[in-house]
Parts: structure tokens; sequence; C-alpha cells
């Protein structure tokens, strides 16, 4: 895709491009971390069970090589003899042989997770291209894995080399010595000789991971266009965000419908539009916007005001005048400082007369500066002016 458009890949993965890159099988991995893993946990199974092996095994052997005479005379008990051996030299190498299977499932673990996919596993006419396949054999990234491979053989051959050369007086004891001891000290040898072959392994798996790693990203790279036309696959839809908007204005009406309840008063139009409005004494701060609506809105706040027991006043131009001048959690205008203040003072006196049982007192002549004096009834009904 991005060798047709002549586009450079320079685009980090999107976290898309990696869910998808992962559903196919393609992960980072490193051959020569498994191979490191599993060496390792065969020197340690040898060191930790190779006394264990040798004597088990050396058994079924002297078993197996000493026969009675009656078995050697009757085919079936032969047969028989050499299954139960066969069983037997299974039992004993089955803990080593699970701990194989085990290094060989969970390497590849630690590197890129697991990832079983059935895509992967599909038959591609493209691999079958033997065209494509000379390109790969004569490709850089060949001659990367041949050098690789070239200094990995000759790494691990030093080392093999420097083990035995310093281990020949161990091995040539070997002749000199009892089967069963001898056995058990091959047992030992082969165990020092995989886990220093483990150390050279360390080193090239020290290597290859990182590069696996930053080979596997740099594949994953997408081009600027790759990532626009991700985005408005995703997100670009006029259905999706659609349903994003309005998921989004449905939360924000549900945390500021919350707030409601801790206003001290709510001044409406009084049907199409409600603000609500809250006053810390303590603080001497301006009084601050913490819900607004118009329409449907409006009508929840109303009503989670009334189930609340919070003032509702109707006062329209100064319910229309904070609404198109304030957002929620604002301030109040201070052009609009005496207006509010005449409010709160209303609901506060009516508070006291509901305590004390005296007459509710009447809503106050909201005094608007100038220009706030355009939010009335004509204003909304022009056909220039703000819907709502």
């Amino acid at each position: 895709m991005a060798e047709e458009s002549g586009q450079e890949r320079t685009e980090e993965p999107t976290p898309k491009r990696q869910v998808d890159s992962k559903k196919k099988g393609q992960i980072a991995r490193s051959r020569d971390f498994n191979t490191m893993a599993i060496v390792a946990l065969a020197a340690a199974g040898l060191l930790i069970m190779g006394e264990s092996l040798t004597d088990g095994l050396s058994q079924i052997m002297i078993q197996g090589l000493t026969p009675s005479r009656a078995d050697i005379f009757d085919p079936m008990q032969l047969v028989d003899n050499f299954l139960a051996t066969i069983l037997d030299a299974l039992i004993i190498i089955l803990p080593f042989l699970m701990l194989m299977l085990l290094a060989s499932l969970l390497s590849p673990i630690l590197i890129g997770g697991w990832s079983f996919s059935f895509e992967s596993l599909q038959p591609k006419m493209s691999k079958l291209n033997p065209i494509k396949g000379i390109a790969k054999m004569f490709s850089a990234k060949s001659l990367v894995e041949l050098v690789k491979t070239m200094a990995k053989f000759i790494l691990v051959t030093a080392v093999a080399v420097v083990v035995l050369w310093t281990q020949a007086d161990s091995f040539l004891q070997l002749g000199h010595q009892s089967v069963k001891t001898a056995l058990a000290h091959a047992g030992e040898l082969f165990g020092w000789g995989f886990l220093f072959l483990t150390i050279a392994l360390m080193i090239i798996a020290a290597i290859d991971v990182p590069f696996q790693i930053w080979d596997h990203m740099r594949q994953m790279r997408m081009t600027l266009q790759e990532v626009k036309d991700e985005m408005k696959d995703s997100e670009g839809r006029p259905e999706v965000k659609g349903k994003i908007r309005q998921l989004q204005r449905e939360m924000a009406e549900r945390r500021m419908l919350e707030d409601v309840p801790q206003a001290d008063v709510v001044i409406t139009n009084p049907e199409h539009f409600a603000v609500a409005l809250k006053y810390d004494q303590e603080k001497g701060q301006a009084p601050v916007v913490v819900a607004k609506g118009a329409d449907f809105v409006a009508a929840s706040i109303r009503k989670v005001a009334i189930h609340n027991d919070v003032t509702i006043v109707e006062a329209p131009p100064l319910a229309r005048a904070v609404f198109y001048n304030t957002e929620i959690g604002d301030e109040i205008p201070e052009a609009l400082y005496l207006a509010v203040a005449q409010i709160l003072a209303y609901v506060f006196h009516l508070k006291t007369a509901h305590e004390n049982g005296n007459e509710e007192p009447d809503i106050p002549e909201t005094t608007l500066p100038d220009e706030y004096k355009k939010y009335t009834d004509d204003f909304f009904n022009k056909p220039d002016g703000p819907s709502h």
C-alpha cells in the first residue's frame, strides 16, 4: 500500500493497527531468545535431575540387558519386557520433557505475548510465487539473517570448543569409571556444557530481541494517508460522530443535573430556559452557574429542582441573559450582579418566611443593564434572533 502510493511509512502504528496485527498473528518474535530459554532450562534440568535420570536409566539398561533364561526362550515375554522398558524410561524422563515443553510454550509469551491466529494458518497464494521467493532470498533482510546465522555459528562453536578443551580430561576420565559413576558424571558435564552454551545464546538473544521488536514496529509503521483513512473509518463517519456527540451531551447533562440539588436558586424563562445558580457566602465570590439548559434540558433542571426543594424563580430576561452570556462553572457577569443579588435576596427572605410562618415576599423586578435588556420575547421571536 505504502509502496504503491509512493508515501513513506513515517507514522507510529495506531492502537487499532497493533490490535489488527496481533489478530493476524503478526507479532514480534525472537527464535534466538526461544532457543536460549530452552537451552537454559535444559541445563538447569540436567544439573538438578541429572543424577536421578542417569540412575534410573542405568537401572533400566541393566534390567534390559540381563533377562532371565525363561524370558529368552519366550518371544512374547521379550516383547512385553521391551514395551515395559520403554514405558519405564518415558516415566523417568517425563519431568525433563515437561520442563522442555514448558520452556517452548512460555518463552514466546515473554516477547510479544500469546497469540494464536487462524488467519496466519490460512494458505496464501502469494507465498507460492517463485519470483517473490527468489527476491526474498537475495533481499537485504536475507543478507542480514545470513550474517546473523554465521555470527551465531562462530560464537556457539567457539564456546563449545572452549568447553570441550577445558573439560577434555574430565571426558577422558569417563572411560576409567564405573558405568553408574560415568553416567552421573557425564550428565553433570553435559549440564555445565549447556550452561556455558546458554551464556553465548544470551549474548545473541540480547542483540536479537531489541532488533526483532524494532523491526516489527518498523514493519507496522503507517503512512500519513493510512492514519487519515483509519481515523476516517473509525471516527469519521457521520453516524459515528453523531453518536459520539450524543453520548457526550448525555454525559455532560447527567453531570450537570447532579449539581442542581446544590444550587440556591433556579431562574427560568419560565419554560424555554433555566439556569441554576449557587452562591457561597463563606468564599464571598460571585454566584456560579452550576447548570443551564433550554427546552427539554430546562424541563429536566426544573424537575430536579422541584424534587430537591430548590427554589425556582421566574425571571425571563435575567434567565435568558445568564443563559447566553455564561458557561457552566462560570461566575455571572459583573453587569448582572445587581439583578442576581435581587433574586438571591428574595430566595433568602422566602426561606426565612417559610421557617417563621410569615407571608411570602413578592418576586422583585430585576434590574438589567441596557446591553442586557435586548433579551426580551420580541428579540427571540425575530427571524435573526437566537433560537432556543
